[in-house]
């Protein structure tokens, strides 16, 4: 079997995760010169028959220095309007980089809850797929122009993983301004590099900062998104976009974020407990919390001690154990209407149409099995 670095090297379709720090200078303004470099890797990528999709950050900073904002906005609309027009500024530089080698990009805008309707998430991952076999390089941000709080991802870390697993990506690298993860402060003479990240006990003694003055993913966020897509069967390479040529060559750098075949999820076990919008919430005693979470078994209505929401068969739910902390989520059978006179039942003691479970083995997810 192939070592994991090797894996990332020959990967067939990988995505490339950038931050703001990485396509900006000092100022904040969109750097043509680093983008041409980081295209002119992708390229040679490329050329070796991998098919890459690149995430983007830097929407909000291109469209700075345009409107005259000296810092970061910090109110939405503003924001809003910082993303519109970087938005635009963003594709034309992105676009006359790759124009160099005569290749065409597709620019890709993503809400929270276009990845949260399964029906919007697969037109995604159809345009993306049809980009790549047109030969043109799909560009994918956040659509901060409308994004409210609610509907947001947070930051392009968690995006990435979600688009990288959406498509079933061979590999996904995150790009930023730190060469790897380190077990402190990179500042600190006494920072350790770690080469790879096998399990959450590689994480135990890491201490992970937040974003920059032009960014909002930290250390923290790549980590928790790396953590995400290798949930998802995709393997990391986390490290400095600097180092992006031996990145998305020999991938001798950084730090590698091994999958866990054993635990892998399916990707609509995947989609459900990191994508999906949940429509209401089903509050579990202790002893179903544990059928939940060992594996393999139906919610009952027996179990279920409360329901929140106005939802209804076929919808995502939230499940939560009686502390309130949540256990994971399903497709819920019935609606909650229906469910509300259900509660507390055993099986044999609802009527015959109301006996099958209320959330299926095959559509119930949980958080149980992190790395």
């Amino acid at each position: 079997m192939l070592e994991l670095r090797e894996q990332i090297a020959s990967a067939r379709r990988i995505v490339v995760k950038l931050g703001t720090s990485s396509l900006v200078d000092a100022d904040g303004n969109l750097d043509a010169r680093k983008i041409d470099l980081i295209v002119d890797a992708i390229e040679q990528r490329i050329a070796r028959g991998t098919d890459v999709i690149v995430v983007s950050s830097g929407a909000i900073a291109a469209g700075m220095a345009p409107l005259g904002l000296k810092v970061r906005p910090r109110d939405l609309a503003t924001k809003q309007a910082a993303a519109s027009v970087g938005q635009i500024h963003l594709a034309q530089v992105w676009g006359a980089s790759f124009a160099r080698y005569g290749r065409t990009i597709g620019q890709v805008l993503l809400t929270q809850s276009d990845a949260g309707s399964r029906e919007r998430a697969r037109n995604a991952q159809r345009t993306i797929d049809r980009l790549r076999q047109m030969g043109a390089v799909p560009i994918v941000n956040e659509n901060d122009t409308v994004a409210t709080s609610e509907m947001r991802f947070g930051d392009n870390d968690r995006l990435s993983a979600i688009v990288a697993t959406l498509i079933s990506a061979d590999a996904l690298v995150l790009l930023s301004d730190v060469d790897g993860l380190y077990d402190m402060n990179p500042s600190d003479p006494r920072a350790r590099l770690l080469d790879e990240v096998r399990s959450g006990k590689d994480l135990e003694a890491v201490k992970a900062g937040d974003g920059g003055v032009f960014g909002t993913g930290g250390m923290a966020a790549k980590v928790s998104a790396a953590r995400l897509a290798a949930r998802g069967g995709v393997p990391v390479l986390l490290t400095a976009t600097e180092k992006i040529t031996e990145a998305l060559g020999s991938a001798e750098v950084g730090t590698v974020f091994h999958t866990r075949p054993g635990r892998k999820l399916s990707a609509w076990k995947f989609w459900a407990l990191y994508a999906a919008d949940a429509e209401g919430v089903l509050r579990l005693d202790a002893g179903a919390v544990d059928a939940v979470t060992s594996g393999g078994t139906s919610l009952l209505a027996v179990g279920i001690t409360g329901i929140e929401g106005e939802f209804h068969a076929g919808d995502i739910v939230e499940i939560l154990g009686p502390d309130s902390a949540v256990v994971g989520r399903g497709e819920v059978a019935y609606d909650a209407v229906e469910l509300a006179t259900m509660l507390g039942q055993h099986t044999h003691e609802l009527p015959e149409h109301l006996r099958r479970p209320v959330v299926h083995a095959d559509y119930l997810s949980n958080y149980a099995s992190r790395l």
